[in-house]
């Protein structure tokens, strides 16, 4: 085995199982086949890019051109407090206070 296998292996010290359906895991071989790789890589580059997708669908915000206008515009001209707001600022002002 190279050297650069080793380290290769050496370094993946997590592990995770799946429980397929027949159907699935000889999908997921031909699939692995036309590639060229193991189906052990094949899993884990797929599941790895859908687990990026999947975070950047839930963590970035595209807004479309009109509620990107309204959102900047709110950002530089922020409408004034309200009562409600300003009393409940004045309640946390007095509560910090006493600490």
């Amino acid at each position: 085995m190279a050297i650069a296998e080793k380290r290769r292996r050496a370094s993946k010290l997590e592990r995770v199982e799946a429980r397929l359906r027949p159907e699935q895991k000889s999908r997921i071989e031909y699939a692995a086949t036309l590639k060229g790789t193991s189906v052990s890589d094949f899993m884990v580059q797929n599941a790895d890019e859908a687990a990026r997708r999947t975070i950047q669908e839930h963590e970035v915000w595209e807004l479309s051109g009109r509620d990107r206008e309204i959102f900047v515009h709110a950002l530089l001209h922020p409408p004034r407090p309200g009562a409600r707001l300003r009393a409940a600022a004045e309640r946390y002002k007095r509560r910090t206070e006493l600490r």
